[in-house]
């Protein structure tokens, strides 16, 4: 859709104010034709958003055909094009469990063909914005499911593009975010390293320790992704925000960091907001420039405050008290579908250009991936 038929598009909705439209049923904040443009004009990219945080997508994946055209809307409706979908699989049978959730993605996608096609290689994010579907970059929060080199390129082959080096605890890699001590990455841990490079395979550190972090930044000779995570300096002590030193690390190896919509990962008090996050932006900007910077919201579209009392009870209690999970774990204005189109009124607001905010929305992250993947052999 051209601009000029995008703003007539938006015209037909109520109009509030001048410049400013509703563009869905029901939404109460209007939003700038300068967002909605933006919006139209990007391939955008979540780097860590879950189709569901619980089991529904599972249960599409054993029966495709009861993923409906309304739920395919909702993704569509989202503004979103490609969502990395990857969880946090670990522990004694973590490589079949691996080769279980590539085999319900792989049938998923191929179920559904006529909604979404995966995430493959660079080209596929132009394919993906002119299909009308929405893409699926498939990936794990973990990488314990390599038991050696060689099993990189097999999962490669099962359709995995990104692999976090750990989740939150140790593994033969190397030490995650809450560990109780972090010694960095093992020699078996410089061999996966070897191997994902050499396979073209994304290098993630999200979750990982701080030493951990940094050592996989000096190992790889690709960029390494911190998909979503946020800024220690602005919420003193949380495991799961990276130091300056990480986020420096980031720009000089050329890579992207994406920022999340995770309450206790923003602000360690209340009041936490939209305001908030942005600040997490405008850190990053400033340490490195805005080309670093990306959207891995750690969500799915509805936000985990949503789920069922016993489910969120459940997930709270999978981590550590370290997490310092509070009341709740969305923040208001971004706990919502259509939460890209708020983050972009938030990123105009804060002076970012357009093609900054084009940069944020997924093309610096389509930038690095293209580089990674153009190794892949």
């Amino acid at each position: 859709m051209k601009r000029r038929d995008l703003v007539r598009a938006a015209l037909a909705a109520p109009m509030l104010n001048l410049g400013r439209f509703r563009l869905f049923a029901g939404q109460s904040a209007p939003y700038s034709t300068r967002c909605l443009t933006l919006m139209q004009e990007s391939t955008v990219v979540d780097m860590l958003s879950v189709l569901t945080i619980g089991d529904k997508w599972q249960e599409w994946a054993r029966a495709p055909e009861t993923f409906t055209a309304a739920e395919f809307q909702r993704f569509r409706d989202s503004g979103i094009q490609v969502f990395h979908h990857a969880f946090g699989l670990g522990g004694a049978t973590a490589y079949e469990s691996a080769i279980n959730y590539f085999g319900s993605v792989n049938a998923l996608i191929a179920g559904a063909d006529q909604y979404m096609m995966r995430i493959d290689s660079a080209g596929d994010f132009t394919r993906v914005k002119g299909s009308g579907k929405i893409g699926i970059l498939p990936g794990l929060q973990n990488a314990q499911h390599f038991r050696r080199p060689s099993d990189v390129p097999f999962f490669f082959g099962l359709g995995e593009r990104v692999a976090q080096l750990t989740y939150n605890s140790r593994n033969l890699i190397g030490n995650g975010s809450t560990e109780r001590r972090d010694e960095g990455i093992s020699d078996f841990g410089v061999s996966i390293i070897e191997q994902m490079n050499k396979t073209g395979m994304a290098i993630d550190v999200s979750h990982c320790g701080d030493r951990t972090t940094l050592d996989a930044f000096e190992l790889s000779k690709m960029p390494v992704l911190i998909t979503h995570s946020n800024c220690r300096a602005l919420v003193p002590g949380h495991p799961r925000c990276k130091t300056d030193d990480a986020i420096r690390a980031v720009g000089k190896a050329g890579s992207v960091m994406g920022i999340t919509g995770v309450r206790n990962f923003v602000k360690n008090a209340e009041p936490t907001t939209v305001e908030d996050v942005l600040n997490h932006f405008d850190h990053v900007r400033k340490l490195i420039g805005p080309e670093h910077l990306g959207v891995g919201s750690d969500m799915d579209l509805d936000g985990y405050d949503d789920l069922p009392a016993d489910a969120l009870k459940q997930l709270r209690a999978s981590y550590k008290d370290t997490y310092s999970f509070r009341e709740k774990i969305d923040i208001e204005g971004l706990d919502h579908p259509k939460r890209m189109f708020d983050l972009t009124e938030g990123l105009i607001r804060r002076k970012y250009s357009n093609p900054e905010i084009q940069g944020v929305l997924g093309g610096n992250f389509i930038r690095v991936l293209t580089q990674i993947w153009a190794g892949m052999k």
